[in-house]
């Protein structure tokens, strides 16, 4: 059963791994590749470091309740077993839902720019790369998504 347990707890790792998405400026999707992408400048006024929330998605959740159901069936005999196993899928269901938002979670900076024609915009992205205010910066813009570059 010992074995069993770790397998269930490799898959759900490769399922969060799975999960996770980047909001990093330097991450484009293959459906941003060749488009054309207005670029505007201006200078960094503020920086403020900011979480981006994990993802919710129902992966976390079956691969919880799965390996709570794994380990409730093993507990007791019959009917104590069955009871054991559901209470098991749900607790591990939530636990699972938990940990995948915990495991998704970033740290991301609030980039607010002061346009050289004028205007204020703010940018929420990962923080993978570092900005400070007074940094001149370009803020590339392509069907509704703005990211700050260098």
């Amino acid at each position: 059963m010992h074995i069993s347990r770790l397998i269930a707890v490799g898959l759900l790792s490769v399922f969060l791994a799975a999960c996770a998405s980047s909001n990093s400026g330097s991450v484009y999707s293959r459906e941003d590749a060749r488009k054309t992408q207005t670029v505007r400048t201006g200078t960094v006024e503020s920086v403020r470091q900011v979480k981006l929330e994990g993802t919710k998605t129902p992966i976390g959740t079956v691969a919880g309740g799965a390996i709570g159901g794994i380990a409730g069936s093993s507990v007791g005999g019959g009917k104590g077993s069955t009871i054991a196993a559901v209470l098991g899928a749900v607790v591990g269901g939530i636990a699972g839902s938990a940990a995948e938002e915990v495991a998704t979670r970033k740290d991301a900076l609030e980039i607010t720019v002061k346009l050289d024609g004028g205007g204020l915009l703010a940018v929420v992205q990962e923080a993978d790369e570092p900005f400070s205010a007074g940094q001149r910066v370009r803020l590339i813009e392509n069907g509704g998504t703005t990211r700050v570059s260098h």
